[in-house]
């Protein structure tokens, strides 16, 4: 039995953290930054990018087999379609 064990070097995990604790201060820097209607979209993209990261990496999606990628992805398009569905209720009333 082949052991598949999928671990990091300790270099890669530190600039996953270096990676995550800088788009957080993206994200609060763009906070004070007045974008118009655009702001939740960046904060919204910045968050996908930092989920993303975790999943990837620390959570080991990178190395899973296809239908758990997919269903992953699938739950991810739903998710967007249903903030799409509430920011388009929100404004046209």
């Amino acid at each position: 039995m082949e052991k598949n064990d999928h671990i990091f070097a300790y270099k890669t995990l530190f600039y996953v953290l270096l990676a995550l604790l800088a788009l957080t201060g993206i994200t609060v820097g763009a906070s004070f930054v007045d974008m118009g209607i655009f702001n939740v979209w960046a904060a919204l993209g910045i968050a996908s990018l930092k989920a993303s990261l975790v999943l990837m990496i620390f959570m080991h999606l990178k190395y899973e087999g296809r239908a758990l990628i997919i269903s992953f992805l699938s739950t991810v398009f739903f998710l967007a379609i249903m903030i799409g569905f509430t920011f388009w209720d929100v404004g046209f009333r």
